[in-house]
C-alpha cells in the first residue's frame, strides 16, 4: 500500500463483504444536495450540527416488544453514532483490535445489509470504554464520508464504490479518538486529533484534495495523555458568513470557512488536572456555550469579533465542581440542556448565566441529547432513554424506555423514526 502524506492514499486495501447480517433552537438553513432528504439525519447531532431534529411525530415509547420496526445484529462494537440519508443508515464499526475498521450500509426500510466497507490497518491503541469504530459519518446524499482516525478518512458513493482515500497522519492516544467529519456544501470538515499533530482540515467533498489546514498549536503545562479534543466542529453564521467553530483542548476556536483563517478564540477550557474536550460546542441565538470533559471548566459567550475575545465576550466562565461532559446539549430557547457523564445527571442551564435551575439524577450519559417533536431524548450508557419536556424551570419526565446493552452512541431522528446503536444492536423504532 503506498500512502502519500497529505494527499490521495493509492492502492488502500479495502474489504468488500457479502450483504448478510448475522443472524438476527437555533436552525441555519439546510443546505440539501440532489441526493437528500430534507428529513434526513446525514451527519453527527443531525443536519445542522445542533441536534434538533426536523418533524414532529416521534414515538415517546417503546420497548424490546413495543413500537420496534426492525432490529439486526452489528458484527462489531462501536461507539460511532448512525446517520440516515438517503433511504439508507450508515453506521461505524471495527474488529476488538481495531486492525479492521468498517462503514456498513443498510436499508432503512428494514434493516438489511447493503454493502460493507472494511480498511485494514495495523497496531494501535485506545480505551476499553471508548472501542474502534468510535466516529460518526457524514453524507450529503450522494457521498458518505468516514474518518478511522489513523486509518485515514474514507468517501464511498451509495452503491459502496470507493471514490478517495487520505491519509492524514498518526493520531495515537491511550483514550482513542472520536471526532466526526461533518459535510457542508463541498467541503468536508475535520478536527483531527489528539495525536502529535492536531488541525482542523476543508478537504473537497469531490476529489478529496486538501483545501486548507490549520494547526492548532499546544502551549499548555499537561503531560500529551492529558490533553485532546473529541469534539466535531459545527458551522454557524457570524457576522452575516458561515464560520466553523471547534472546541479545542484549552479554548474555543473560529474559523474562516473559506480560508481555514483563525479569526476568533475564547479561552477558558483548560483544566487544573486535565486539557480535554469530549462534547461538541453549542452555538444559537448569537452565543455559545463549551464544556471540558473530567470535571473541566464550562463557559459561555458571545459569537463574534477579532483575535482574543476572552475579555469582551466571555458571558461566564464555571471552573469547578462541574460534571463530566462526554456527550453534547441542546439550547432551546435561551437554556443549556445537558446529559452529564460524571455523575450522571440531567440539568438545565441559563445559557447566558450558567445558573443551574435544575438537575435530576440519572444514569451515565455519554450520548449527545436530542430535540424531536418538542419533547428532548437522552439515551444513557445502559440503552435507557430518557424522554423529557424541554421545561426550563423543573424536570419534567414524559416516560422511560429500556432496551439494554451498552451504548455511547448518539441516536439518529428521521421522518418520525429513531435509530439507535448498542454494541450489539442497530434498532429502527418506530409507530
Amino acid at each position: 500500500m503506498t500512502k502519500l502524506r497529505g494527499g490521495l492514499t493509492m492502492g488502500l486495501v479495502v474489504i468488500v463483504v457479502a450483504a448478510v447480517w448475522p443472524a438476527a433552537i437555533w436552525t441555519a438553513p439546510i443546505w440539501a444536495a440532489p441526493g437528500a432528504n430534507a428529513g434526513d439525519w446525514p451527519q453527527f447531532r443531525g443536519a445542522n450540527g445542533n441536534g434538533v431534529a426536523e418533524g414532529v411525530d416521534y414515538p415517546l415509547t417503546w420497548s424490546p416488544q413495543e413500537n420496534i420496526k426492525w432490529k439486526v445484529d452489528l458484527p462489531d462494537a462501536g461507539a460511532g453514532s448512525p446517520i440516515v440519508s438517503g433511504g439508507r443508515v450508515f453506521l461505524t464499526s471495527a474488529t476488538e483490535d481495531g486492525r479492521q475498521r468498517s462503514l456498513l450500509c443498510v436499508d432503512r426500510s428494514d434493516g438489511k445489509l447493503l454493502w460493507t466497507r472494511t480498511v485494514e490497518f495495523g497496531e494501535d491503541i485506545t480505551h476499553s470504554k471508548n472501542p474502534f469504530g468510535s466516529t460518526t459519518p457524514a453524507s450529503d446524499g450522494e457521498h458518505v464520508v468516514v474518518w478511522h482516525g489513523s486509518a485515514g478518512l474514507h468517501a464511498y458513493d451509495f452503491a459502496g464504490k470507493p471514490l478517495w482515500s487520505r491519509d492524514l497522519g498518526e493520531f495515537k492516544h491511550i483514550w482513542g479518538y472520536g471526532s466526526s467529519p461533518i459535510i457542508y456544501k463541498d467541503k468536508v470538515l475535520l478536527q483531527t486529533g489528539p495525536g502529535e499533530r492536531v488541525f482542523l482540515t476543508a478537504i473537497d467533498l469531490a476529489s478529496g484534495k486538501t483545501l486548507w489546514e490549520t494547526d492548532e498549536a499546544y502551549s499548555g503545562d499537561k503531560s500529551p495523555d492529558d490533553v485532546g479534543s473529541w469534539s466535531t466542529p459545527v458551522v454557524a453564521q457570524v457576522d452575516g458568513r458561515p464560520q466553523v467553530i471547534c472546541a479545542m483542548s484549552t479554548r474555543v476556536n473560529a474559523y474562516d470557512l473559506d480560508s481555514g483563517d483563525l479569526m476568533w478564540w475564547c479561552d477558558g477550557l483548560n483544566g487544573s488536572r486535565y486539557d480535554v474536550v469530549s462534547s461538541s460546542p453549542l452555538i444559537g441565538e448569537g452565543i455559545g456555550f463549551a464544556m471540558a470533559d473530567l470535571r473541566g471548566p464550562a463557559m459561555g459567550f458571545k459569537l463574534g469579533g477579532t483575535g482574543n475575545v476572552t475579555a469582551s465576550n466571555r458571558l461566564w466562565h464555571v471552573e469547578k465542581r462541574n460534571p463530566s461532559s462526554v456527550g453534547t446539549g441542546v439550547l432551546v430557547d435561551g437554556h443549556i440542556f445537558r446529559p452529564n457523564s460524571g455523575p450522571g445527571t440531567l440539568e438545565c442551564l441559563n445559557a447566558e448565566t450558567g445558573e443551574s435551575t435544575w438537575k435530576s439524577r440519572a444514569k451515565d450519559h455519554w450520548a449527545s441529547m436530542v430535540l424531536a417533536g418538542g419533547h428532548l431524548y437522552a439515551l444513557s450508557q445502559r440503552g435507557s432513554t430518557i424522554v423529557l419536556k424541554p421545561n426550563p424551570q423543573e424536570y419534567e419526565e414524559v416516560a422511560s424506555n429500556d432496551l439494554g446493552g451498552v451504548t455511547n452512541a448518539t441516536p439518529a431522528f428521521s421522518e418520525g423514526q429513531i435509530f439507535i446503536r448498542t454494541e450489539e444492536h442497530l434498532y429502527c423504532i418506530g409507530k
